[in-house]
């Protein structure tokens, strides 16, 4: 869930400058071109399953504010934010349109708290499924197709046995990726991003009033570290990190024999 609470003219203006350099970049690299188009499948996946994620939860915890406002629902048109969108492609992390919920609605016997921190753990946890869940299928192909596979500093290079099969691959890796780059991403405890009410239930008294009454500032905490690059600084190595370690489980579970460098 994210949902900026100042002018978004300003954010918009910086992301479409580093959207242009990044375009730029893929655009003067032989291949990164094609890679970038191939994925757009995992993009879409990742944010309408996220979503809807969230929409589910909350629905069953009571609150039917998601399906009166069409989230609860896996059509991509309902939960595609553009800006988000576009930097889970480029960057490997971004957000989808936030779900509206309104927790006085909640019918489950536990707290309102408890209840939304469920709800926000419900986007996170879908995107570790999806990414073990496109590693199952690459690891299928691979035992089917004869393809190799190879970890370069925990980078995955492929040997496909023909060019489709080679397509898909990229297509499943990439899915995998981008799901793990978006759990990763919204799990950072700083709002507007789930792991800011993931963390609620469990802060102290007095640490959870200055966060509610600080709130603002650590929105604009997160946008500084966000804008400069911090956020994708620390955060993708953790990203490429469990990516190559949920491949190589993976690949280890089927019996798969992949070479590292």
């Amino acid at each position: 869930m994210f949902d900026f609470r100042f002018d978004k003219r300003i954010v918009y203006a910086v992301v479409a400058i580093m959207l242009f350099k990044t375009l730029y970049q893929y655009m003067t690299v032989e291949g990164a071109l094609l890679g970038l188009v191939l994925t757009i499948p995992g993009v879409l996946i990742a944010i309408t399953f996220h979503e809807f994620a969230h929409a589910f939860v909350a629905d069953k915890l009571g609150d039917d504010t998601p399906s009166r406002e069409g989230r609860l629902t896996l059509n991509p048109l309902a939960h595609l934010d553009p800006i988000g969108s576009l930097l889970l492609l480029f960057a490997g992390f971004g957000w989808g349109k936030p779900v509206h919920v309104n927790p006085r609605k909640y019918t489950r016997k536990m707290s309102m708290e408890k209840a939304d921190a469920l709800v926000s753990l419900a986007g996170p946890i879908m995107n570790f499924l999806l990414a073990i869940i496109f590693v199952i299928a690459t690891c299928i192909t691979v035992n089917t197709t004869g393809s190799k596979l190879f970890f370069i500093e925990n980078e995955l290079a492929l040997v496909a046995s023909d060019p489709t099969i080679e397509i898909v691959l990229k297509i499943l890796i990439s899915g995998a990726v981008v799901n793990v780059g978006l759990g990763v991403f919204n799990l950072i405890p700083l709002p507007p991003l789930d792991g800011s009410k993931i963390i609620m239930p469990f802060l102290p008294y007095n640490a959870k009033q200055f966060f509610i009454r600080n709130e603002q500032i650590f929105y604009i905490v997160f946008v500084v570290i966000w804008l400069t690059g911090i956020a994708g600084y620390i955060i993708s190595p953790i990203i490429k990190l469990l990516s190559a370690g949920i491949m190589k489980l993976g690949f280890m579970a089927f019996g798969i024999n992949f070479m590292l460098f």
